[in-house]
């Protein structure tokens, strides 16, 4: 008979501790490059990462009360708004035009939201520092990949452009985490360089939104540096009352845009958001239903020109209810953000910014693409949070020997 020269080892914990170092090989590491070079990569990498956790938490039983975790999430002030955000979403199915590509978009949301629950319950309660020093590695080398491509090719990866705005959107989203693990760990010379090759990147890019996109997200960062609760509220705040003052804000925005000789395209955005508003105000109501921003413009429902933005089309199709919940979902996950650990919350708040930002100013928020970023996003800073359980080298105690 053959025996183990290991005879503790546990066959199972070792096949688990290797599944969630390949997971998170892939979720922290692969998924930053790749995502410039493929449009899928994100939407396949991230399910197959968090498929491989969760299957190491099943094996060494690493998730301690799932079911009271989900119960406490789910329960949560967040958890309800966005409860109540997919219910109304799913009733909108009713009135939608479009049901067909309503009801798969509204899968692909549930399908999210339940792999963000799956990863959040099988994540560790303490991660290796290993596991996470994979993210700025990963981030920085899709970073300096970026800014060559970018140099070699005129700042387009792909014949649309979107290649580009794509991997360097999720860059910056990605950026916070990083920075929030460097910082946490005494690494400050390495942020810093982290940021710049970001910041490179974002500004080689001829589509002006990852530079926006970063650039709000640096004041917040600033901002919540500064004063943690103060900042986390204001910016949670704002958050929430440009979501429910949006149809307001085209009145506001039509001669400020003037004055500022905004382009042609611009202008015309806001009078027909400006025209929509006062053609159907009733409707807001309840909104056009699931999936009617997008299809509409194929479909001449909606002009061409009207705004692509999560202010316009969140009231254009869920109308007041979905607006006013998800103002709650914005501002009570930024009031709790950082949790038990206020190092945390500059990066959070960033976070929420630059996402915010990109919504606002026309990125797909309607596809799969998007979803899986905020998943993968949330994901990480829990990560992150978890890694936090020692964040110093214990002192070796010397003994005189006797």
């Amino acid at each position: 008979m053959v025996r183990s020269a290991f005879p503790t080892a546990n066959p199972s914990t070792d096949a688990a501790a290797l599944l969630r170092r390949l997971g998170f090989a892939i979720l922290l590491f692969a998924i930053p490059p790749a995502a410039l070079f493929t449009r899928r990569a994100l939407v396949v990498m991230a399910p197959l990462a968090v498929a491989l956790i969760v299957m190491a938490a099943f094996l060494d039983g690493s998730a301690k009360n799932p079911l009271r975790k989900a119960v406490g999430l789910v329960s949560s002030r967040a958890g309800l708004a966005g409860l109540l955000l997919v219910l109304w979403a799913a009733l909108s199915l009713i009135w939608t035009p479009f049901v067909p590509q309503a009801s798969e978009r509204l899968l692909n949301i549930v399908a999210m939201g339940l792999m963000a629950v799956a990863g959040y319950l099988a994540l560790p309660e303490r991660m290796r520092s290993a596991n996470l020093y994979l993210l700025p590695v990963g981030v920085g080398l899709a970073a300096l990949i970026g800014i060559f491509m970018l140099l070699r090719e005129g700042g387009r990866l792909e014949p649309d452009g979107l290649g580009v705005e794509r991997g360097m959107v999720i860059l910056v989203l990605l950026l916070w985490p990083a920075l929030t693990w460097l910082h946490s760990r005494g690494r400050n010379l390495e942020a810093v360089t982290l940021a710049v090759a970001v910041a490179v990147g974002a500004v080689l890019t001829t589509d002006p939104l990852p530079l926006i996109g970063l650039v709000a997200g640096a004041l917040a960062f600033a901002l919540a540096a500064a004063s943690p609760q103060t900042g986390s509220r204001l910016i949670g705040l704002s958050m929430a009352g440009l979501l429910i003052c949006a149809p307001v804000l085209p009145f506001l925005l039509k001669p400020a845009a003037g004055a500022l000789g905004a382009s042609p395209s611009i202008m015309a955005s806001v009078e027909i958001w400006q025209e929509l508003v006062l053609k159907e105000p009733l409707r807001f109501l309840t909104g056009h239903g699931l999936e009617t921003a997008w299809r509409g413009r194929q479909f001449g429902l909606l002009p061409h020109t009207a705004p692509f933005s999560l202010l316009f089309e969140v009231w254009y199709e869920l109308g007041v209810v979905g607006a006013m919940s998800g103002a709650v979902l914005l501002s009570r996950a930024a009031f709790s953000a950082g949790g038990h650990r206020p190092i945390l919350g500059p990066g959070i708040m960033a976070s929420f910014a630059s996402a915010f930002t990109f919504g606002a100013c026309g990125i797909g928020t309607a596809q799969v693409w998007w979803f899986t970023a905020l998943v993968v996003l949330v994901l990480v800073f829990v990560a992150v949070e978890r890694g936090q359980f020692r964040t110093k080298r214990p002192k070796a105690i010397l003994r005189r020997l006797r």
